[in-house]
């Protein structure tokens, strides 16, 4: 059973643009805020919800120049991939450069809204995005996340409240399965009971035997949604005391997760891989490097976008022979490199060999991918709607680094 499904925003007229709280449900809805680190930052920077939304411009950031570029389209939403306040701040005063582009942004009456590690979980992401253009395939996350945990519950009604108990349940959370809702199970039976001397029954006599055809409804419901949904049982249900059971259901890896894994159509060098990566990423000073050796076959390939050192363990637990994020840092990248040597060589293979190897781009080039495809699923769901929205992928490199300079060949190491 997958996730719960979040609510749908009601269709806008046709002749008019979506709302900015319109657009933000739709993001939300893919990208959901609760799939957010502890530390990070996301949701709608500034922006008027009710302001109309024609033009959306996507970024890797909010720099200076992604504010002038959506401000001359004239877009209605900054949509980014980065905070632009991913610390806490007391003041947005124009005075610092953060403060001025929101001043900017709301003088030009363009919101900004941020998904960050929200859009690196869901299927559909950051990592997904990343790996489906590097020709990844039958992906899977690299560090799955369990679902979400889910009760069970499980209720006796006489079989002329049944249809009213459903809704009730429904209306409170239950019985929502990824893209179903109301989903129950029923079947019928015989309940019986005897009411006590004290008892107030809606149905019997105290102190008779009563017997009557009930049904056994069941219904899922988020674990988080648990006391709202036994409240609508209890509110709804015709009996004094109802009879009915919670069950907590075991979880289990789900969709969604950080990073991916997954396989190339058939084996290549790891030489001629790490140029289909230069080929498809955005051009950057730093360029694509390469830790392994290039004639090496590869064919298993995990990937994490913008900085991925801290995911070594799962990479190695994956399998995976090549290893595609940003910003590796030398001593996590020379101690792998180094525990793959290692290993190789007790297993009676050449050192060189030792997986996984390494590729390294610039953090912003590996995010890069998902801005297109971000783009047209919004413009697909905003369609939903009733209306349209246009879309457009920021033109503008946010990586900070401006020139490389090669070493130069012999001398010193």
């Amino acid at each position: 059973m997958s996730r719960a499904a979040e609510p749908v925003p009601e269709p806008a007229s046709a002749a008019g643009a979506a709302r900015l709280s319109d657009v933000v449900r739709l993001l939300e809805r893919r990208y959901p805020p609760g799939l957010a680190e502890s530390w990070d930052a996301v949701g709608t920077v500034c922006g008027d919800p009710d302001q109309p939304v024609r033009r959306v411009l996507l970024a890797i950031d909010a720099t200076t120049a992604v504010v002038d570029e959506a401000l001359e389209w004239g877009a209605d939403l900054l949509w980014t991939h980065h905070p632009l306040l991913l610390r806490a701040v007391h003041g947005v005063a124009a005075t610092t450069s953060k403060g001025a582009a929101v001043h900017r942004l709301v003088r030009g009456g363009c919101a900004l809204h941020v998904t960050h590690t929200n859009a690196d979980a869901p299927d559909g992401g950051v990592p997904d995005a990343l790996a489906a253009a590097l020709g990844v395939g039958d992906r899977a996350p690299l560090v799955p996340r369990p679902t979400e945990p889910l009760d069970k519950v499980v209720v006796m009604v006489p079989v002329a409240d049944e249809e009213r108990l459903v809704d009730a349940l429904a209306a409170a959370g239950a019985g929502a399965i990824g893209e179903y809702h109301r989903c129950a199970w029923t079947t019928t039976g015989i309940g019986t009971f005897v009411p006590g001397e004290r008892a107030e029954p809606a149905i019997g006599e105290r102190g008779f035997v009563t017997r009557i055809e009930e049904a056994r409804v069941e219904m899922v419901a988020p674990r988080r949604l648990r006391d709202g949904v036994v409240a609508a049982l209890r509110a709804t249900h015709p009996y004094e005391e109802p009879a009915f059971d919670v069950l907590e259901l075991a979880s289990f890896a789900g969709r969604s997760g950080g990073g991916r894994v997954g396989d190339l159509p058939a084996p290549m060098t790891l030489g001629d891989f790490a140029r289909r990566v230069a080929q498809v990423l955005p051009p950057t000073a730093q360029g694509v490097r390469v830790a392994g050796d290039l004639a090496a076959p590869v064919r298993r390939v995990a990937v994490v976008g913008g900085s991925g050192d801290s995911f070594f363990d799962a990479v190695r637990s994956s399998g995976a022979d090549v290893y595609v994020t940003g910003d590796l840092r030398h001593h996590p990248a020379l101690e792998l490199r180094e525990r793959a040597r290692f290993e190789a060589a007790r297993e009676g293979r050449v050192p060189e060999d030792g997986r996984p190897f390494l590729v390294d781009v610039a953090h912003s080039a590996s995010e890069w991918p998902w801005l297109a495809r971000a783009a047209a699923d919004l413009a697909d769901d905003v369609r939903a709607l009733g209306t349209t929205v246009e879309t457009r992928v920021s033109a503008v490199r946010t990586d900070p680094w401006t020139a490389h300079v090669p070493s130069p060949t012999g001398g010193q190491p």
